[in-house]
């Protein structure tokens, strides 16, 4: 799945290519999890802002002469944004094009969980509503090491459930968060409410380490993600736990475990990562 690493490559590589181009056509495949919510025509004319990511939804802002809002896209668990001058024929997972004169922007997905949703303004419905849930950026200041405790301190379970929830962080999944409890030494079994404010200061600044060497690598490409330009990511290539059930712990030797919590693989170091 998509994660917050492999939604800002996305906006990294398409936003300048995008910005100030004109909307010229938009066609929808077969429908996705919730209906664009205007007709396509609508976005014929529409001049392209400065694309924005919130969590792991991407906002296009489109602007007319009498019309304005934008759209709000998310990738869903299989989905992938390619902008393309002349791109081939739409294939059977390929379920929205807005054709623009920078290039055919097209969704891909083939689980068809991602979405593109039309706004009149990221800060009313239906945006807001799918973004008012949404946990702190792990890059925002105002996440400080204390208010991150804080939010520990008032949950009592499972640290590895509490980061993937996406309440104390946005956008780490299970990828990163294994890596970041590794490089913090914390066990992924360990009670939020139990990690001291030295431990959770830590871990903070682990997630941002982990989450922006994994933009600065392409993010991480097990199945479907590509990037706007059709290139994998390359974090899990260096990945320290996730992945290396039974080898070698890079700290102590140890063999790496994996066990399952949520019904997601979780990879650790027993000796190295503490309750």
């Amino acid at each position: 799945m998509p994660e917050l690493p492999e939604v800002e490559v996305t906006r990294i590589t398409l936003a300048d290519r995008l910005n100030g181009g004109r909307v010229t056509a938009a066609r929808l495949g077969k429908p996705l999890r919730w209906p664009l919510g205007c007709p396509p025509e609508r976005l014929h004319g529409l001049r392209i802002g400065a694309m924005s990511r919130r969590g792991k939804y991407l906002w296009l802002p489109l602007q007319g002469a009498d019309d304005a809002g934008g759209l709000l896209m998310h990738l869903g668990m299989s989905g992938s944004l390619n902008l393309a001058d002349a791109p081939p024929p739409a294939g059977l997972h390929d379920h929205f094009e807005l054709v623009t004169d920078r290039g055919t922007l097209r969704l891909t997905d083939p689980r068809r969980f991602g979405a593109i949703v039309w706004s009149d303004a990221i800060d009313v419905a239906p945006a807001a509503q799918l973004l008012a849930r949404l946990g702190p950026e792990p890059f925002d200041p105002a996440l400080t090491p204390a208010a991150f405790h804080r939010s520990l301190r008032a949950r009592r379970t499972t640290i590895k459930a509490a980061l993937l929830s996406g309440e104390l962080i946005v956008g780490a999944g299970n990828i990163y968060v294994s890596e970041a409890l590794f490089r913090a030494g914390i066990d992924p079994r360990a009670r939020c409410d139990k990690i001291s404010r030295p431990r959770s200061e830590k871990l903070l600044a682990a997630l941002r380490q982990t989450l922006a060497q994994a933009i600065s690598l392409g993010g991480s490409t097990l199945r479907d993600f590509r990037d706007a330009h059709g290139m994998s990511g390359a974090f899990q290539e260096q990945a320290l736990v996730y992945g290396r059930e039974g080898q070698p712990c890079g700290h102590c030797g140890g063999p790496i475990r994996r066990i399952v919590q949520g019904q997601r693989s979780t990879f650790f170091c027993p000796h190295c990562q503490r309750r």
